[in-house]
């Protein structure tokens, strides 16, 4: 099999870690290895496979040779890097909100819409995490039903803001039990024993009052689907959890489907796992979830108070399948398509 030299942007980063792992777990083919981040992190050392490789400033990299470049990094690096890497020959694939709405651009979820990678044009974009998870229990409905609107509320763990993010809500659990008084860094409010209806906690809320979170849902579901007329409006929730997005979902359809048709059509659907029996308490957490790969469904019901509803949980580690896992999926991707 041939292999290729892989460069990875953020490496030292909770996203670049996942990548690693799942790099390793799923035996991509890699030739060479190279991490790359920021001035303060470039000379650390970080594993891969039997090896430590030295960490490179990103501001001073030459991809040249590099057949696919990784950044999750952050917006700005992306803009300024991804450019220069795929000017070098190497295709970009990136985790950052970025380029995900630019037209030239392919969102991609495999499960979902896998056709679209041929658009790309050395950049290809990862969704946001909700994002993803969102679309791949839709899609199966979508195919079968059309879908006029969905009403999803998200609750987002704190591993979604990073390293950092899990280290306020551990410190303020320890302060909160020792009866410690507690003063947030990272989120604008207490989050231990809390919800706060904002995401990104350090963005302002945009004109319209909603945050860019919630607005990526809507704007980056029409684009993988690729239907425009999908009406979608939502809440994005910070919760005290470590790690898994959760999801209460609502979706009218165009075509009247059951409960029962979806969760066939569900249970068939790659990447999706059924937990639904909710007379037994079987359902989706967000610690069953985290440190899986599948998107998690359950709590398949009618909506009663309309004629086509239908209602569900939705639940993903937010780091894999979120993440790192759909990156390394459309690395796959490009590999299997002989695009790389």
């Amino acid at each position: 099999m041939k292999k290729y030299n892989v460069a990875m942007a953020g490496a030292t980063g909770a996203v670049g870690q996942k990548l690693r792992e799942i790099l390793e777990e799923r035996n991509f083919p890699v030739a060479e290895m190279r991490y790359l981040a920021s001035e303060r992190s470039a000379g650390k050392k970080l594993p891969w496979l039997d090896k430590e490789i030295v960490v490179e400033d990103l501001s001073k990299a030459d991809f040249k040779g590099v057949d696919i470049a990784f950044f999750s990094a952050g917006g700005g690096r992306s803009l300024t890097y991804a450019p220069k890497a795929v000017e070098a020959g190497a295709v970009v694939i990136d985790n950052s909100s970025a380029f995900r709405l630019d037209k030239d651009v392919p969102l991609i979820v495999p499960e979902v819409n896998p056709e679209s990678i041929r658009e790309h044009k050395g950049i290809i974009a990862n969704p946001n995490c909700s994002t993803i998870q969102l679309v791949v229990a839709l899609k199966p409905i979508y195919d079968e039903a059309g879908i006029k609107r969905v009403v999803v509320s998200t609750y987002q763990s704190v591993s979604g803001a990073g390293f950092q993010a899990i280290e306020e809500l551990l410190e303020q659990v320890k302060a909160y039990l020792a009866g410690d008084e507690i003063k947030p860094e990272l989120f604008p409010y207490q989050i231990a024993f809390e919800c706060i209806p904002q995401i990104p906690q350090s963005d302002a809320f945009d004109d319209n009052a909603y945050t860019s979170e919630e607005m990526k849902l809507l704007n980056e579901t029409r684009k993988i689907m690729g239907d425009d007329s999908i009406n979608v409006t939502m809440t994005a929730v910070r919760v005290p959890v470590i790690g898994g997005h959760s999801e209460a979902v609502n979706i009218e359809t165009l075509k009247k489907i059951t409960p029962d048709r979806a969760r066939e059509l569900l249970e068939a659907f790659p990447g999706v796992k059924i937990l639904d029996d909710p007379s037994n308490q079987v359902y989706p957490l967000a610690n069953i979830a985290w440190k899986r790969d599948e998107v998690f469904v359950g709590r398949i019901r009618e909506d009663e108070s309309i004629d086509k509803g239908l209602n569900m949980w939705v639940v993903a580690d937010n780091l894999r399948k979120g993440a790192a896992l759909n990156t390394v999926q459309i690395a796959e991707l490009l590999v299997e398509s002989n695009m790389l």
